[in-house]
């Protein structure tokens, strides 16, 4: 069973196949036809039942591939190997002998329906012919996609029901209150569906009236209104409660954790539980062998009495906001096959008596403050198949018998700090491998490369040198291979495109050279070669790959030819970066990428606006920076993202001629420096209400500074200098304004400058250098905090400058500048001896981080996530 990655860099999305109802028998209800059918066989029945749904593959998913059962119980599985049962169902023969038909011997009546994982789809009605089969004692539909319909109250009918079923299966709505007549009922399942809520008269029926009832699974059911203390009524003769993520909330009498044939308990993830204080039970003699309270706080005097539960085979603890050390006392759990105890605030070193359990099969301990290097030895770990510790502290090099662990399938090691060299694998029952974001050094070991089994490689951010192997064996099961930022060198061996069953393939970041070959295989949605020293052109079948989502050859030494049957083909296209390349674009044919969200073409030396872009309504971000685009903005680019567009840099072209026309309902980032505009800022730039970052620097524009600008609450950078603004700056600065960035300089602004900048209480830079502004030194800027750079030359400010008004004026200030003004009289001594903070600075370094174009990109920090769709 796979567990989460927890890579932020990358998004998997499996949607569930859903369509409506257009199949179902019957478009009424009418008393005459339940009357004409309460007497058909059921054979019939089933075959009813049947044709009134469709297969599809879609609406049974492995739980495991949906994000958002990605965290849930990793140790369950569901629906891995689905099929359609009903399809060899055939109408000429014994519906006792059909797939997942299950018939009394004597009676011939059907009793038993196991459809799950069925790839069933569709609503069930409340007059389908499922409800004529009134002899069934067992009804497993779980694992499908009933169209998110309620739960029918004819499911109520089946009074011989005993186990029912219906599991991650598209239900949504109220439970009925007619599932508490089914007074036979032993096992009842209704988890893992979307949108379902028990109301607190039925869940006081089922907890009065199911009195046999063992087992009640309930995971994601909303049950925010039933008070938790109600669940001391349950009968002590239960072995399974599953309440997993049900909104939970208020005190729960933990006695429950007592119950004496309890033996699978699942309260994880409800967060607003208080378990109280630790129970007096004899725990050693508890059946306990499930036990999930992730996301519930409690004490350690009750994690302590968890370790004498001998039984125990499943514990998770996820984020129960533990310290210290791990207690070595869940080394008494002898029994324990999986353990998890993700996102707490652990720290010390990993307890040797962990990797000696001997039937440990899972053990998870991501995301706490684990340190210092894993043991050299170990006994046992026989049986270990999934072993992850990332994002810990964990150091030192990684011993031998972590390469010799003879079940290993799943091992993530990444964001840690070990060092050295990986090891030669044995096992080849690997299949997933993560060690990216450590120190770690050498070549890639040729074993890895071999291993039959393996699906996932993920070695980025690391020291790796050298270049790949020519020749390998194996990797024909290979999913997803990610080298990127390390130091690999030397030519791309001619297995990498030959690797049938890739999907992802990432080695940016590093040393590559000479051309790229051809990819055999059409699988490849993700392909990243960005940031190498390859060259020559892009071979053409790049443009076979219709599945491809994002691609990026930026930063290299490519030809690239931008045309029609180059990248029409790529319809499912969602990222797009060929920045820092040669690139040729053909405009003379039209094409579309519908799905295009973010393109990257900055320093590529094009001289145009591609013409696909006209079509590009989808469209978020926007780089063309950098380039000879020259003349004026063509009238269609108001219509590029017209709802989506937040992200759009032109800065650094030959664009001339007035503002452009611009949709700016999402726009949050607009770099157009460098340019040749002119004329005014236009009005309707007071419609982006949720601009950030606004750099119009270096260009020809005259006119006076919109109002708007300056009442913006979500404005940080705000960069005008070297144009010819005229007129005085707006005095009403917002006093919940965002400003951190105010650069004016070299305009024609005049006036007094508004004591209001006073409101701008994170502003780090304030340049109003070479305008006319007058009046006296702005001491009212004393008591902004984060004030960092303070440059006010080359105006017409006057006067004396007097003492300080504040105790401690400009606390945080290192570039202070009020050259070229008309001030007399002596410097205050009081403001030097305060400006303590131009005395903590590395030479020459800080003038160019903060009053440098870096100061920009400390306001936006654009992360180059993957995203896989």
């Amino acid at each position: 069973m796979l567990i989460s990655t927890g890579r932020v860099i990358k998004i998997r999305t499996v949607t569930r196949f859903v369509v409506q109802d257009c199949s179902f028998l019957f478009h009424s209800t009418p008393s005459s036809l339940s009357s004409s059918l309460s007497s058909i066989s059921p054979c019939s029945a089933l075959l009813h039942f049947n044709h009134s749904l469709s297969l599809h593959k879609g609406a049974s998913p492995p739980l495991d591939t949906l994000p958002q059962y990605s965290d849930y119980r990793y140790y369950i599985q569901m629906c891995d190997n689905s099929y359609p049962k009903t399809a060899s169902w055939k109408e000429d023969t014994d519906c006792c002998s059909w797939d997942g038909v299950v018939c009394d011997k004597t009676t011939r009546h059907v009793i038993g329906l196991d459809l799950s994982c069925s790839w069933l789809n569709g609503p069930i009605h409340s007059n389908s012919t499922l409800f004529f089969l009134p002899h069934l004692r067992t009804l497993n539909l779980a694992g499908n996609c009933f169209n998110f319909s309620l739960i029918s109250s004819e499911f109520g009918k089946f009074k011989t029901l005993t186990h029912l079923n219906l599991s991650f299966s598209c239900f949504s709505g109220k439970i009925p209150y007619e599932i508490s007549h089914l007074s036979s009922l032993v096992s009842l399942d209704l988890s893992l569906n979307d949108g379902l809520f028990i109301e607190t008269p039925v869940w006081k029926r089922v907890i009065h009236n199911l009195t046999q009832l063992r087992e009640l699974l309930l995971d994601e059911t909303n049950m925010s209104s039933i008070r938790p203390n109600s669940l001391m009524n349950l009968s002590s003769s239960f072995t399974t409660l599953s309440l997993h993520r049900c909104y939970l909330q208020g005190k729960l009498q933990n006695n429950i954790l007592c119950l004496p044939n309890i033996q699978t308990l699942d309260l994880g993830k409800n967060e607003n539980l208080d378990l109280g204080s630790v129970p007096k039970c004899n725990w050693s003699s508890s059946s306990l062998k499930v036990l999930d309270l992730s996301s519930i706080s409690f004490s350690r005097e009750l994690l302590d009495s968890i370790s004498n539960l001998k039984y125990l085979k499943v514990l998770a603890l996820d984020n129960c906001n533990f310290t210290g050390s791990i207690p070595s006392l869940l080394s008494n759990l002898t029994q324990i096959t999986y353990l998890a105890l993700t996102f707490n605030n652990f720290s010390g070193l990993m307890p040797l008596s962990l990797l000696n359990l001997p039937n440990l099969s899972t053990l998870i301990l991501d995301n706490n403050q684990l340190v210092g290097p894993l043991p050299n030895h170990v006994s046992g770990l026989l049986n270990l198949n999934v072993l992850s510790l990332r994002s810990n502290f964990l150091n030192g090099t990684l011993p031998s018998w972590l390469f010799n662990l003879p079940s290993l399938v799943r091992l993530n090691l990444n964001d840690n700090q070990f060092i050295g060299e990986i090891g030669e694998f044995k096992p080849n029952s690997l299949e997933y491998l993560d060690l990216s974001y450590n120190k770690l050094h050498g070549s890639i070991p040729r074993s890895l490369l071999n291993l039959p089994n393996l699906s996932t490689l993920i070695l980025d951010n690391n020291q790796l040198v050298g270049p790949l192997p020519n020749h390998i064996s194996g990797l024909l099961n290979l999913n997803v291979l990610s080298l990127s930022s390390n130091f690999l060198n030397g030519t791309l061996p001619s297995w990498l495109f030959n690797l049938p069953s890739l999907v992802e393939l990432s080695i940016a970041s590093n040393q590559f050279i000479g051309e790229i070959g051809e990819f055999k295989s059409n699988s490849l949605k993700y392909l990243d070669l960005g940031y190498n020293k390859l060259q020559g052109s892009i071979p053409r079948p790049i443009s076979s790959f219709v599945n491809l989502t994002y691609l990026s050859l930026s930063s290299n030494n490519w030809s690239i030819m931008l045309e029609l049957e180059m990248i029409s083909k790529l319809k499912n296209l969602y990222y797009l970066d060929f920045s820092n390349n040669l690139v040729s674009i053909n405009n003379n044919v039209t094409y579309t990428l519908p799905k295009l969200q973010w393109l990257n073409l900055s320093s590529t030396n094009i001289s145009e606006f591609p013409i696909f872009l006209r079509t590009a309504t989808n469209l978020q971000y926007l780089d063309l920076s950098n380039n000879i685009i020259y003349g004026q903005f063509p009238r269609w680019l108001g219509d590029v993202g017209r709802d989506s567009l937040y992200f759009l840099d032109l800065h650094a072209n030959l664009l001339q001629g007035s503002f452009p026309t611009l949709s700016f309902l999402s726009l949050q980032y607009l770099f157009v420096s460098n340019n040749k505009l002119t004329g005014e800022i236009p009005s309707l730039i007071c419609n982006a209400s949720y601009l950030d970052v606004l750099d119009l620097s270096h260009n020809n524009l005259s006119g006076m500074l919109p109002k708007c600008l300056v009442h913006s609450n979500f404005l940080s950078v705000l960069d005008l200098r070297m144009n010819s603004l005229h007129g005085t700056i707006p005095t009403t600065f917002s006093k919940r304004n965002n400003f951190r960035n105010i650069n004016l300089n070299g305009n024609q602004l005049e006036g007094p400058l508004p004591q209001s900048l006073a409101n701008c209480r994170n502003l780090e830079v304030l340049d109003l250098g070479s305008n006319k502004i007058n009046g006296t030194f702005p001491y009212w800027l004393e008591g902004l905090l984060y004030l960092r750079v303070l440059v006010i030359r080359s105006n017409k400010f006057q006067g004396r400058i007097g003492n300080p008004k504040n105790k401690y004026p400009f606390p945080n200030l290192r570039i202070l500048d009020i050259s070229n003004n008309e001030f007399n009289g002596p410097l205050p001594r009081k403001y030097f001896k305060y400006l303590k903070a131009m005395t903590n600075v590395d030479e020459g370094k800080v003038g160019l981080e903060i009053y440098g174009r870096k100061v920009l990109s400390r306001f936006f920090e654009c992360d180059d996530e993957r995203v896989v769709y």
